[in-house]
């Protein structure tokens, strides 16, 4: 079994705290790392003990869901809490971080960013990152969430019903479902008979 490497096992790292998001408009996860140790984690979500947007829907003034803390500010955040140091670590972000969390990052002292996904990458930010000598690295995010490894199980399991259910050959039916049984295994797919 060949093992992933350590940026997308950090960033895997990201998409899975991007599932705590609390805000409807965009999740994000973000993970703090030192020496490949992840020192501090965050996702964009309200003020502890606050309204959530899931619950009350977003606090929008001039485009913006005022109700939320992104993600990189609330992993700098425990880091200042916890007085972790963030001098030369790196940050994972499911997305591109905005003009303000660029500008946090710079002063936390974080060497790189690593992002996945393009999100309005604002000019002044990327100039700002690089005039403040930190590197800015798109990794591709290949590894699927649990949610979307369940859809993807569950509709293997239709197509293979529906097979079973026509007139294909037993034989093929009972490779596909070794094969189905080689890419899910559980929780995520039931266990097919042979």
């Amino acid at each position: 079994m060949e093992r992933i490497s350590w940026d997308h096992y950090f960033m895997a790292q990201s998409y899975l705290l991007k599932t705590r998001s609390t805000c409807q408009r965009l999740a994000v996860g973000a993970v703090i790392i030192r020496d490949k140790r992840m020192i501090a984690g965050g996702y964009n979500g309200s003020v502890s003990g606050g309204v959530h947007c899931i619950d009350e829907g977003c606090y929008v003034i001039d485009g913006h869901c005022v109700r939320t803390i992104h993600a990189e500010m609330n992993a700098l955040l425990q880091c200042s809490k916890f007085g972790v140091a963030t001098e030369g670590a790196e940050i994972y972000v499911t997305h591109f971080p905005c003009l303000h969390c660029t500008k946090a990052i710079i002063q936390a002292g974080i060497q790189a960013v690593y992002y996945s996904e393009d999100y309005r990458n604002h000019p002044y930010a990327i100039q700002l990152l690089e005039n403040a000598n930190v590197k800015i690295i798109k990794v591709e995010h290949t590894i699927g969430t649990a949610e979307e490894s369940l859809e993807k199980a569950q509709f293997v399991d239709e197509l293979i019903e529906q097979l079973e259910n026509s007139n294909t050959n037993d034989e093929k039916v009972t490779v596909l479902k070794e094969r189905a049984n080689q890419l899910f295994h559980a929780p995520f797919q039931k266990t097919y008979e042979r």
